[in-house]
């Protein structure tokens, strides 16, 4: 099979995008928890598109969505099952699956209390602020919600973020809070994350200076480790959460992980989230391979990495709410899919994940869209057209024309007999700088009416898909091996830095005496 894919890959390579997205226009289309993906602009014909489908079938894409709601172990290198589902969940679960499930309603709780005003600060008063502290996927989630739904925050209650181990991210997001009215949320799901860990300290002599001993008081953790918790809080009280060994860091945003944003956000919020990527379980779980949005777009990933040889994909989202999406999808796909070797130590005979960046709709228009428009390079682009559709008419029309343009010259480009024709007067040579030579593929996907539920369906998506997609590649997306080994060296390094040893490699250790 993978000779007849290499094949056709070879022979679409040579074909016009232009004809195949006409040929497919209005049938390449396809639809799950109120999002629409339009494929046609994607070198996909009718033969290729059924041999990546029977490819699909033969990888066993539905069995691994049976495995991974059946709670079967799909994380070989920790032996366990991957149960992020199992958080949004609508109705009770079993066993294991159900004990994910109860892990986010004490958060949800606590949240719901902390905005009614039955928790309080050491003081008495309500809560003013939450500083939330983490780093990647006890980061980019919690962010990216924030982001997405600022204006459905509740009143009066401010949230900032801290993640770098640089000592000004977190006095820039303490500049203007009062720490007898700030609530502290730390998320480590070892609680042994260096970075967490030397912000949690400075943010709580922060809080001792105002407070005194009850500064504890007023911080919650979030982890999956509480004995090293309650260690770190040294027997005073605190608030601590679960967060379950089956939820990887990168799939927790739907866990006790975005407690911050639980807070943050009026009532019901959160729960819409949940709810959204409920839908889009349901839609994974029972969808047959051929109308499964995940597995398509996994299968479409498979394609466009391992036989067109397209090493990146542009996510363009067309939405001020999702300008924060890309950076978040960098760390779920390239964290979980940046890998050349399987679970068995076989290296994968494949191309694996493309490099993943992006950012706002027509934002990115004045930068980088000149390169994708006429550099060198062909890459795929994704655009997401989800803005609120009632705001005001004038500029909801004009972002959704900009991004059809960008996805119509993309794919059809602008040739030097059209610029001849549309500019008469322009020199030779100018005239062929205007060319456009298209053949840049796109998926375009847009939602209606969207909102919470949007959201968390979109995500979703993107989770299954790189779960289908690591099973393509013979890869496990739950582990992550090349970034514990970069912490690793740091720990080591750190006595070089302080003058109390030698670095073994001579151009760390130049660089070492250079900084010192």
């Amino acid at each position: 099979m993978r000779a007849d894919l290499g094949s056709l890959a070879a022979s679409l390579k040579a074909a016009p995008l232009k004809d195949l997205a006409t040929a497919r226009a209005g049938q390449a289309s396809l639809s799950a928890a109120g999002w629409t993906a339009d494929l046609s602009r994607q070198y996909l014909d009718a033969e290729s598109d059924a041999a990546l489908l029977a490819h699909g079938a033969k990888a066993g894409l539905e069995d691994a969505a049976a495995s991974l709601f059946n709670g079967d172990i799909v994380n070989p290198s920790e032996n366990r099952p991957a149960l992020h589902w199992a958080l949004r969940a609508q109705a009770p679960l079993s066993g294991e699956a159900e004990k994910v499930r109860q892990s986010v309603l004490p958060a949800l709780e606590f949240a719901r209390r902390v905005q009614e005003g039955d928790i309080r600060t050491v003081g008495g008063a309500s809560y003013k602020a939450v500083l939330h502290i983490g780093i990647g996927g006890s980061d980019f989630g919690p962010r990216l919600i924030a982001d997405a739904f600022a204006d459905l925050a509740a009143p009066g209650i401010e949230l900032r973020f801290c993640a770098n181990v640089d000592p000004w991210d977190l006095e820039h997001a303490l500049t203007g809070l009062d720490p007898a009215s700030t609530l502290v949320v730390g998320v480590s799901k070892s609680f042994g994350t260096e970075e967490t860990l030397y912000n949690l300290g400075r943010a709580r002599k922060w809080m001792e200076a105002s407070l005194g001993a009850e500064a504890s008081r007023q911080i919650a953790l979030v982890t999956a480790n509480p004995d090293r918790a309650k260690a770190w809080l040294g027997g005073n009280d605190g608030y601590l959460f679960d967060m379950p060994l089956p939820v990887g860091g990168r799939f927790s945003l739907w866990s006790a992980a975005s407690l911050a944003c639980m807070i943050y956000l009026k009532a019901g919020t959160f729960e819409a989230i949940l709810k959204g990527a409920a839908e889009m379980d349901a839609h994974t779980r029972s969808a047959p391979l051929a109308e499964n949005l995940p597995m398509r777009l996994a299968l479409l990933d498979f394609w466009n990495a391992s036989f067109l040889e397209r090493s990146m994909r542009v996510v363009l989202a067309y939405s001020h709410r999702l300008r924060m999406l890309p950076t978040y999808l960098q760390q779920l796909e390239m964290e979980s899919n940046g890998k050349s070797v399987g679970p068995g130590g076989v290296p994968s005979p494949y191309s694996t994940a493309p490099a993943l960046w992006g950012g706002e709709g027509s934002v990115g228009q004045h930068s980088y869209h000149q390169w994708l428009h006429q550099g060198s390079r062909s890459v795929p682009s994704e655009f997401i057209l989800a803005p609120d559709f009632d705001r005001d008419p004038e500029g909801i029309t004009a972002l959704t024309a900009h991004a059809l343009a960008q996805a119509e010259v993309l794919a059809n480009g602008r040739s030097l007999e059209e610029v001849r024709a549309e500019e008469p007067d322009l020199s030779d040579a100018v005239a062929k700088q205007k060319v456009h030579a298209g053949g840049r593929a796109s998926s375009f996907l847009h939602h209606k009416a969207f909102g919470p539920e949007a959201f968390g369906s979109l995500v979703a998506l993107y989770e299954h898909r790189t779960y289908f997609a690591g099973k393509l590649w013979g890869l496990n997306p739950f582990d992550q091996w090349g970034v514990e080994r970069g912490k690793t060296m740091a720990t080591r390094l750190k006595p070089a830095l302080s003058g109390d040893g030698m670095a073994d490699d001579p151009v760390t250790a130049s660089l070492i005496k250079d900084l010192s």
